[in-house]
């Protein structure tokens, strides 16, 4: 059994609701996530959000992320304020990027938002995370020369080179190939482990590759006779022995998990 403890709340959803007009989007959903600790290992967290599409994963992801605000209920952070744009680095599933500057500009930009670099230190700290991402010979390049996958890595980067504790990812194994799939998912991995802090969100639909990462599964769904989206399970992958495993695919717990899921949605 895996060692650990749930510490402090770091990001709270109290009855959150989404309306358009009179159609409801969410319903009343709550959850927490909270600091994990374990003994003598740096791990952040890492919580996926999954359901079908056209559940309201998204609407969800932007009330989250604090781009829109709920008709009812809140999202509040660990210091009990509302979150709020900004809060939260966000890598979209189009990887926007300025067209105009190149990927060393964009990431000196994003780093020069951070009160903890020095001027002088920005230049050593976007090269690190460059050759971390296996991006070094493309920093001169331009987003239209590269491809969809580095597109990501360097989004991926910007947010990590932001400061922010919370990075949500809005669909991040959509349309890759399998090697692809596996590269991404290793640097999501690398992301958790580089702070105790650092707070993960994988909106997704992809169950496997989403729950083989997480250490909590929030499953987004509908309820019999009633109106809107809301969570219907919590899945505590830490109490089940099968958070933070290189083999998990392989086990039968996760199989079973998988069709825990897949039986909810």
């Amino acid at each position: 059994m895996n060692n650990y403890s749930k510490q402090d709340i770091l990001i709270k959803a109290e009855g959150v609701s989404l309306s358009y007009g009179d159609k409801l989007i969410l319903r009343d959903i709550n959850f927490e996530i909270r600091d994990i600790l374990r003994p003598g290992v740096v791990q952040g967290q890492v919580v996926s959000l999954i359901g079908r599409s056209g559940i309201g994963k998204t609407q969800l992801f932007k009330i989250l992320a604090g781009l829109n605000s709920p008709s009812g209920g809140k999202v509040t952070l660990h210091d009990g304020k509302p979150v709020k744009a900004g809060d939260m680095g966000v890598v979209f599933q189009n990887y926007y990027l300025f067209e105009w500057r190149t990927i060393y500009q964009s990431l000196e930009l994003a780093a020069k938002k951070n009160p903890k670099f020095k001027r002088q230190d920005i230049k050593k700290e976007i090269n690190k995370y460059a050759e971390q991402f296996q991006l070094t010979e493309h920093l001169s390049k331009y987003p239209q020369q590269l491809s969809g996958g580095q597109k990501q890595r360097v989004s991926i980067i910007q947010q990590l080179l932001n400061g922010s504790s919370f990075i949500l990812f809005d669909e991040p194994f959509s349309g890759l190939d399998v090697v692809v799939l596996e590269k991404i998912a290793n640097l999501i991995l690398q992301v958790s482990l580089s702070d105790e802090l650092k707070t993960l969100i994988i909106v997704s639909h992809d169950i496997e590759t989403a729950v083989s990462l997480s250490d909590t599964v929030f499953v987004l769904g509908t309820e019999s006779n009633k109106a809107g989206a809301t969570i219907k399970t919590e899945i505590d992958l830490c109490s089940r022995g099968l958070a933070w495993k290189e083999d998990i695919k392989y086990m039968p717990a996760f199989k079973e998990t998988i069709a825990e899921i897949k039986a909810v949605l």
